[in-house]
Order: C-alpha cells, then sequence, then structure tokens
C-alpha cells in the first residue's frame, strides 16, 4: 500500500531527521532527484534546453534554484523568475549564477520545461493575484519543437492545499510533480489530484523519521490480491458466503438486477434477492434465490439494502429487518435517506458492521451539509457519527472508518458516472463482506475493482452500468493471477 501524511508530520519528520545531518543535506538530495527527473523529461537532450524557474521563498525556491544550477551546468539556458527577490533562498540563488543561469524580471515567451516552485507544502489559500497571473500563462509557452512547455511541480503544484487536496482558487496544472520524502494528501485527494499529474516519490531519507500514523492510505493490486477471498479445495457456495439484497422495487427492478450483478461477480458463493422484483431478477440471474421479503429469504452472511427500495412504509420494514440482524449491513441510496429522518438512527448502535455509500448529496441530507473543501475529514466525521464505515462516492472515492482511519481509492474513472454504477458497487461489496472480509477492506476493495472494471469498460466507447459489472471478472483475472 501507499500513504500520504500531513504538513505538519512531514514538518516534524524533517526536523527530526535534519538535526542528524549535515546542514542543507536534504535540500540537496532533494534538489539532485529533482533536476534528474527534469533532464529525463527533456528526454536526455539537456544541452540548449529553455528552462523556466518559477522561484517563491524558502526552501521549495532552494529546491529549485538548486536543481536550475545542475541544469545550468549541464548546458541548459536556466532563467530564474524571482517572485519574491527579497526572500530569495540566497545560496540556491548564488548556485544557479555560479553555474551559468541568470535571472529574469518577467516570464519569457518560450520554454522547453518549467519548474513550479512558487510556494510549497507550507503555503495556505490561493496564490496571490501576480501569482495567478503568471500561472494562467504557463500553457500559452512553446518549446524547441513546438511543443507545450512540460510543467514541473516541485513538491505540490502551487495553489493547492496540501492536508485537504482542495484547489482553492488559480492553481498549476503540472504535467509531472516531484514530491520528496513521502507523499502527502494533495497527491491522491480531490481536485488537487489531478493537477499534479504524474506522481514521481525522491527518497531523501525522510522514510525512519515518519513515526507519525499516515493522513491516508491507498491501496495497490498486490493488496487487493492478498485480501480478496478465494474459495479452497473444500469450500462449498455455503462457506463461501451468502449475500442478500434487499435493493429495487416492482418500480425500479433494475437496481436490484444491477446489484445482483455486482454480487454474482463477487467472491460469495450464492446470493439471495429479497424484494418485490423477485421475479425480474430469477428471470435475469437464474442462480438468485428469490423471495418478496427479508423475512422470507433464509441465511445469509451480509445484507445489501436500500437502492431502488423506496422510502414507502413497506421499505422502512425492511430496513428495520436489515438492521435487526447481527450481520454485517451495507446501506446505500433509499436506505439512507431513510435514515435521515432519525427513525431508524438509532438502529446504526449495534455491534455488526455498518457500511454507508453515499455520494455527495446523499451525504448532505444524512450529515446536515455538504463534504465540502476537506472530504477525507467530511467522511472521518460522519464515519465517527454514525459508528459505521463510510464510502464517499467521488472520482477519488474516500473510504473512512469511526477510528479515524482513512482511504483513498486510485482507480476512480469518469467512466462511473453513469446510472446504476452505484448499485454494482454496492452488490459487489456486500459479496465481499459475506465472504468474511472486515468491512474496511470490503469496501476499499470494491471500489478498487470497480474503478478499474470501468476504466476497462471506457476502452470499447460510453460506458453504462452493465458494462462495468461484466468487466469485474477480467478485471479480477489480471489481479488474481
Amino acid at each position: 500500500m501507499r500513504q500520504a501524511w500531513r504538513v505538519a508530520d512531514v514538518r516534524a519528520a524533517e526536523k527530526s531527521l535534519m538535526a542528524t545531518l549535515p546542514d542543507g543535506t536534504l535540500m540537496q538530495r532533494a534538489a539532485a532527484g529533482l533536476a534528474r527527473r527534469c533532464a529525463l523529461l527533456l528526454d536526455g537532450d539537456v544541452y540548449g534546453a529553455r528552462v523556466v524557474l518559477l522561484v517563491g521563498s524558502g526552501d521549495n525556491g532552494g529546491d529549485t534554484l538548486y536543481a536550475g544550477a545542475a541544469l545550468a551546468r549541464r548546458g541548459a539556458q536556466v532563467r530564474a523568475l524571482l517572485l519574491t527577490p527579497e526572500r530569495v533562498h540566497l545560496a540556491g540563488l548564488a548556485a544557479l549564477r555560479a553555474s551559468g543561469g541568470f535571472t529574469t524580471s518577467h516570464l519569457p515567451d518560450r520554454a522547453d520545461l518549467v519548474l513550479d516552485g512558487i510556494v510549497g507544502i507550507g503555503a495556505s489559500g490561493g496564490l496571490r493575484p501576480p501569482a495567478a497571473a503568471i500561472v494562467r500563462r504557463l500553457g500559452s509557452l512553446r518549446g524547441r519543437t513546438g511543443d507545450r512547455a512540460v510543467i514541473v511541480a516541485v513538491d505540490v503544484p502551487s495553489g493547492v492545499a496540501v492536508d485537504t487536496g482542495d484547489v482553492p482558487g488559480e492553481a498549476v496544472d503540472a504535467d509531472v510533480t516531484v514530491t520528496f520524502g513521502c507523499l502527502k494528501p494533495a497527491h491522491v485527494i480531490g481536485p488537487a489530484a489531478v493537477r499534479c499529474g504524474e506522481v514521481e516519490l525522491i527518497d531523501i531519507g525522510l522514510g525512519p523519521a515518519l513515526v507519525m500514523s499516515p493522513a491516508v492510505q491507498l491501496a495497490e493490486t498486490s493488496d487487493i490480491a492478498e485480501w480478496w477471498p478465494v474459495p479452497g479445495a473444500t469450500s462449498d457456495k455455503y462457506t463461501r458466503g451468502v449475500v442478500g439484497l434487499a435493493t429495487g422495487s416492482a418500480g425500479y427492478p433494475g437496481a436490484a438486477l444491477l446489484g445482483c450483478t455486482g454480487a454474482l461477480a463477487g467472491p460469495s458463493g450464492m446470493v439471495r434477492y429479497a424484494g418485490s422484483a423477485h421475479a425480474e431478477v430469477v428471470r435475469a440471474h437464474p442462480s438468485v434465490v428469490a423471495a418478496p421479503r427479508v423475512a422470507d429469504s433464509g441465511r445469509v452472511q451480509a445484507w445489501v439494502c436500500g437502492s431502488g427500495l423506496g422510502t414507502g412504509a413497506d421499505a422502512r420494514t425492511e430496513l428495520r429487518s436489515v438492521l435487526a440482524t447481527s450481520l454485517p449491513v451495507l446501506l446505500d441510496a433509499d436506505a439512507i435517506t431513510l435514515l435521515v429522518g432519525g427513525k431508524h438512527a438509532e438502529d446504526l448502535r449495534r455491534d455488526a458492521p455498518v457500511v454507508l455509500t453515499p455520494h455527495d448529496g446523499e451525504f448532505k441530507r444524512l450529515a446536515g451539509e455538504s463534504p465540502g473543501a476537506d472530504r477525507a475529514g467530511a467522511a472521518a466525521r460522519l464515519a465517527a457519527w454514525t459508528n459505521a464505515v463510510v464510502l464517499l462516492k467521488g472520482d477519488r472515492t474516500i473510504v473512512a472508518t469511526p477510528a479515524g482511519e482513512i482511504w483513498v481509492n486510485p482507480t476512480g474513472s469518469a467512466a462511473l458516472a453513469t446510472a446504476g454504477s452505484g448499485d454494482v458497487l454496492a452488490g459487489l461489496l456486500g459479496s465481499l463482506l459475506a465472504a468474511g472480509l472486515p468491512a474496511v477492506k470490503a469496501a476499499v476493495a470494491a471500489a478498487f475493482v470497480h474503478g478499474l472494471a470501468g476504466r476497462h469498460a471506457a476502452l470499447d466507447g460510453p460506458v453504462t452500468a452493465p458494462d462495468v459489472a461484466a468487466a469485474i471478472r477480467p478485471v479480477l483475472g489480471r489481479i488474481l493471477q
């Protein structure tokens, strides 16, 4: 897995490490890694390349100047635009000038590569107007071949909120972000993650000093392969887990059909359906055992409840029946809406796990406010309040636990923004719960595979929810091979 740390924890780790090293060592390590990546982006053709440095104050500006000096020594034409000359890193500026680089008072018209060292991880708020004006012009710069200049962000793109991933105003849109020591939340959460482009982590020896818990974690393919329940030689359909779905209705049978499709693609050995769409479900999925009510459905190991269920008296009865069990429960869509009135809030006080899967609108109805700029923090607060694992849907889906553990899904895709996609996700997640996976791992794994399925389906054109469901098996085949 990958992990990201908040600014305060990074600063504490840097301070601890610097106390053991000669002065300036970390900056030299960072600048060397940055210069090396820039040279690769220039295809090794550094000599004669036009490099522009956007230099702010502090260590971020120093990293940028030292990297520029290294490129100048290799023959690059390096020009540094100092945004705060009175607070420039003097040693870095001296190194640039000694290597043949120069300062400039304006943004040149042409550049092959631009280093964004305007502000680093210590900045707060949006960019000031002079810097914002420069950032708006970066897309017009052209290099030797007529292509747009490559933009490299130093540590983080200037203008993003590092701890939350928000973009409060104008910000650099980088092709590559070179970060040092560890990932930060802005690299993986929210609109800031999109601004980072490709993120490269430079090892400066910070790892042993990062003794604090990470702010967020990201699963990787190897994690999903390790967690995913796989049947053994003695497994049968019951020991693999039976998942129940109380979803859909006569008016909305599609939610039931899509949820069952997602569940059938998961690891459980059997799917039971309870609801008024039972006839349609059996016609579409003969292997599903269907009944008209939860009370008539038979034994399961986990329940999925909500999508397409409605909010009337019958829906309330089904929700209460599900919550009255001692089984893991996933609540989605209409089930979340039913919680809002408070009539079922006491039902969440249960020992068995609950997973809530809201999109932003459902989150606002449940929490009383939208997730806002700090989506990870908002998800964590809702998880603590409801004593449930919260999967907050979005381009970078957040999974948060009542204890404050936060995961970010790295496989999100705009292809998943289609009707019914969430029903497929709910069925898949429920199947993982029934197979015995802990709630947080089930949520993280389901979001990861669901995201990859969306990407896979998009290779053939516009995506529908059935396309996403159909792509789950080939995606899992590659993960588990």
